[in-house]
């Protein structure tokens, strides 16, 4: 008898804040407190109001029940002028070295395709992060700089 190996199919939700449900929200606040405030020791103001933008797009998936992947899509013109952006790029600490991160900026830079064709793509990512958007297409284009205390670099997508 064979044993299926195969990885599990990872269904991408992609909602706008208004189709969250109140489990949906709760869950995807806890994932970026969880690793951004207590995990990162990064004390921000998470909630802003781009969260309820109407044209901001929450990607996310769960597995066993539990959200283990986020990012949002911000449109042009809400933290750059020029660009459309992708933030609060998040993995669960459980779901790490799977690819499901990987997994997680491709259905994010899909979602963008779709829902804003022809834009410029600009990401505000953790320095240490680097190669891993190299490996999406972005390329660095500024000095490190810190942002929440951690040393940060703006990236385009080519």
């Amino acid at each position: 008898m064979m044993r299926d190996t195969s990885k599990p199919t990872i269904h991408w939700q992609n909602k706008t804040f208004s189709e969250l449900n109140t489990n949906e929200l709760y869950d995807l606040l806890k994932l970026r407190i969880d690793v951004f405030v207590v995990e990162q020791c990064c004390f921000y103001a998470d909630i802003d109001e781009y969260d309820r933008h109407p044209q901001t797009r929450h990607v996310f998936c769960y597995q066993n029940g539990v959200m283990v992947a986020y990012l949002r899509i911000l449109p042009k013109g809400v933290t750059y002028e020029h660009y459309v952006s992708i933030g609060r790029v998040v993995t669960a600490q459980s779901a790490r070295g799977t690819g499901l991160g990987h997994a997680l900026i491709s259905a994010g830079l899909s979602i963008c395709a779709q829902n804003f064709p022809q834009e410029q793509l600009k990401i505000s990512a953790q320095e240490h992060l680097e190669t891993f958007y190299n490996q999406h297409g972005f390329t660095r284009v500024s000095e490190m700089y810190l942002e929440d205390d951690i040393p940060h670099i703006a990236m385009l997508k080519n």
